[in-house]
């Protein structure tokens, strides 16, 4: 608007009363569009300032009648106390019989017995009975008689023994407690609670996750949320202590406000208000920042990183998160792998006492997609993969010949008694059918292999296999009486995602697989993103009797091929080192990258890293980043790598793609659930003021549009729907003052 004003020097502001019938807006909105406005302008400046005199004047006299009216506060009733504790209620032992104790916490029970009055006192340490003396000290007794559950109170009196028949074993403070002499309410509960926060472990009907979510600060005082925050804890106090005292790596912040990168998902943007159209992205890893510590020459760089990634939200995604960050230079690739062993085993080793093998096996991507259709595969059942389009090539069989003469693959999963489990009904149109729908598949082929060693299934299927072709198709399969042989045919990497599915989904449905616990789902694949000790948590949350699969996946592609764009795309990111072996041809080359898989969930990975300027612009030139705008985004980096960049890579643990989370299993995990997980206002988005929005030179009538400074189309809008039902001459001005802005940055 100050813009506009600054254009219309003959505009005369003469009457408020005109001014705003004019423009629809009341006089204080001119007075403080009229701040701004350049003092150059004398004609315009006085009659604003005579204008904005008005309007001061009658909102001062509205002041004056409004506070005039109201009647003066009462003074408060209530007051602040703190209480100075001596002890801790679940730290509280048989050898603290006799003495004197302060304790404060929640009343977490509160029962009447035999005119004594018993409450349970909980603290973050756990839970200690305190009871009353009704006749030496009647006041005590008369204030715990009148406490409702949550109540917040300190407590002083004396640690005594239980009677023996009254000794509860099943509590660590279950042989004392503490004789009240003192009852002080610290703070009472004024709302009707949405649950019980002691017996909600217990409850047969578990709370419901919406009203977890929305009183999480509820939620969290529970006793299995509290030691499922405390072990996380311990399981980052641990990588902390190894990573510093045993390698000597040093902890260092990166910045959170920096450029948007290419890495893999959108970034979500921060609008400068004083530098006008321009955007800071929040970082989705500290990828560049550590490169550059690394030219830096620190040697070993680590840091649990807030990250935050503009995915599509659901119910078992966070848009922020962190991972443990590391990048060493001077490291080969076996040494870095080495590293990432000795930790994850110390973890599990330290946490649950499981002994994880040494060395880690290894797969290539290449091995992994033939034998298991997947980079992460599960290799705690044997269930794999055969490739069998060499005995199709010539096949009646249509849908078969037709996809291989157009590049498709035949592969095979062969299920041991599959043909007892499995309906006809099932394999065409039930559970094991839909599965292959929903990966992309259009039909499910399949036979059964029956007793005499003859196959039924498909009719059209079954005529085209001659006994030859048969023989070896059951060879192949190491298929037997009462196996079922499931078919994927086409592109492939629709027919290994549609194999990968059903392998998962028969091993679950089977019991192949010796599962982690009895409420882990078996039918959700999904991923998540979450904090940085919550892939292990999840484990050792549960009494783990599985076998341990882990190992690394090595070898992967430099590059994927994007349809809907139709160019090349790193698989993991543009800074991932080609193998030297592949230099000839980068654009089909292996990378250095490397992700480690624990029963089919990838817990972490890394790459080594360019650190030649020549290799890094030619990387960016084949996934369609030119010269200058390689120098717009990366020059900071380019030019670091002219400055003596070591040899150096990384890894991480980015607590994503977890397998199998069920949505309660990902809130236990979580401490504050942001996005559309979090009903609390304070966790997610809100609407901002027209005010806001024009101070960062967003504009309030539409709903997307593109914003570039130093160009004469700053302004494209994407959308022409309105913010509302009426386009106000206000509205207007907004969208001309921002053209008049790009106008004049085009000229300056």
């Amino acid at each position: 608007m100050s813009l506009l004003i600054k254009s219309l020097p003959f505009i005369s502001f003469r009457s408020s009363r005109t001014l705003s019938s004019l423009f629809l807006i009341k006089p204080t909105t001119i007075k403080t569009l009229s701040k701004n406005t350049n003092n150059n302008n004398i004609n315009n400046a006085a009659s604003v300032a005579a204008f904005s005199v008005s309007a001061s004047a009658e909102t001062a006299n509205a002041a004056v009648t409004t506070a005039s009216s109201n009647p003066s506060l009462p003074p408060l009733k209530e007051s602040l106390n703190w209480v100075s504790r001596t002890r801790l209620c679940g730290e509280l032992t048989p050898d603290d019989v006799g003495k004197r104790v302060t304790l404060c916490g929640w009343v977490a029970l509160h029962r009447v017995h035999g005119g004594l009055t018993f409450l349970n006192l909980r603290d973050h340490t756990g839970i200690v009975q305190v009871t009353t003396l009704p006749e030496d000290f009647p006041e005590a007794h008369s204030t715990a008689n009148n406490l409702r559950l949550e109540y917040v109170v300190a407590v002083e009196g004396v640690v005594r023994s239980r009677p023996s028949e009254a000794v509860n074993e099943n509590m660590k403070t279950g042989f004392i407690e503490v004789a009240a002499e003192h009852v002080q309410v610290l703070n009472a509960v004024r709302s009707k609670l949405p649950f019980l926060v002691t017996t909600a472990d217990d409850a047969k009907d578990f709370v419901k996750e919406e009203i977890r979510l929305r009183y999480r600060c509820l939620d969290l005082r529970r006793q299995q949320m509290n030691h499922n925050i405390l072990l996380r804890h311990k399981v980052v106090k641990l990588i902390r202590r190894y990573l510093e005292d045993v390698h000597g790596f040093v902890e260092i912040e990166t910045p959170v406000l920096s450029r948007s990168t290419p890495e893999g998902a959108r970034d979500y943007l921060v609008p400068s208000r004083v530098q006008p159209g321009t955007f800071y992205a929040l970082p989705q890893s500290p990828q560049l920042f550590k490169q550059m510590l690394m030219v830096s020459g620190f040697d070993k760089y680590y840091q649990i990183a807030r990250c935050f990634r503009d995915e599509d939200l659901r119910a078992d995604r966070q848009p922020e998160f962190t991972q443990l960050d590391m990048e060493l230079a001077f490291t080969p690739l076996d040494d870095m792998l080495r590293l990432n062993e000795d930790l994850i085993r110390k973890i599990f080793l330290e946490i649950k006492d499981v002994q994880l093998p040494n060395p880690f096996p290894r797969l290539t991507y290449a091995e992994a997609m033939s034998r298991y259709g997947s980079d992460r595969p599960d290799t705690r059942f044997s269930l794999q993969l055969n490739d069998v389009s060499d005995l199709f090539l010539e096949s009646p069989f249509r849908v078969f010949s037709d996809s291989l003469k157009s590049g498709g693959i035949i592969k095979v999963l062969c299920v041991p008694s599959g043909a007892k489990t499995y309906s006809n009904t099932a394999l065409k149109k039930g559970d094991i059918y839909n599965e292959a729908i929903k990966s992309g598949a259009k039909g499910l082929p399949f036979l059964k292999v029956l007793d005499a060693g003859s196959v039924e299934g498909i009719p059209a299927l079954v005529s085209s296999l001659g006994p030859s072709n048969k023989e070896q198709l059951l060879i192949r399969c190491s298929a037997g009486p009462g196996d079922l042989i499931l078919f994927a045919v086409g592109h492939p990497a629709s027919v290994n995602k549609t194999l990968d599915r059903l392998r998962m989904f028969v091993a679950h449905e089977l019991g192949l697989i010796d599962t982690v616990s009895s409420d882990q789902p078996s039918n959700v694949y999904g991923y998540w993103s979450a904090g940085v000790a919550d892939i292990f948590i999840f484990f050792f949350l549960h009494d783990i009797q599985s076998k341990h699969s882990i190992l690394w996946i090595t070898d992967f592609p430099m590059f994927e091929w994007n349809d809907s764009e139709q160019r090349l795309e790193a698989l993991h990111h543009p800074f991932t080192a080609p193998n030297p072996e592949d230099m000839d041809d980068l654009s089909s080359a292996r990378a250095l990258a490397y992700d480690m898989v624990y029963n089919g969930v990838e817990i972490g990975g890394g790459s080594l890293r360019i650190y030649k300027r020549e290799v890094q612009q030619k990387v960016l030139e084949i996934v369609g980043i030119s010269p200058e705008q390689a120098e717009t985004k990366f020059g900071y980096l380019l030019e670091a790598l002219d400055m003596g960049a070591p040899p150096h890579g990384s890894t991480s643990q980015p607590e994503n793609k977890l397998l199998n989370i069920h949505l309660n299993m990902f809130h236990q995990l979580a401490r504050i659930p942001s996005g559309m997980l979090s009903p609390s206002q304070r966790q997610q988005p809100l609407s901002v003021s027209s005010q806001g929005l024009h101070q960062r030179w967003i504009p309030s009538s539409y709903k997307n549009y593109h914003y570039r400074p130093n160009s004469f189309t700053s302004v494209v809008c994407q959308t022409s729907t309105l913010a509302g039902p009426v386009f106000t001459v206000l509205n207007m001005f907004e969208i001309i003052e921002l053209f008049l802005h790009a106008l004049g940055s085009t000229f300056r």
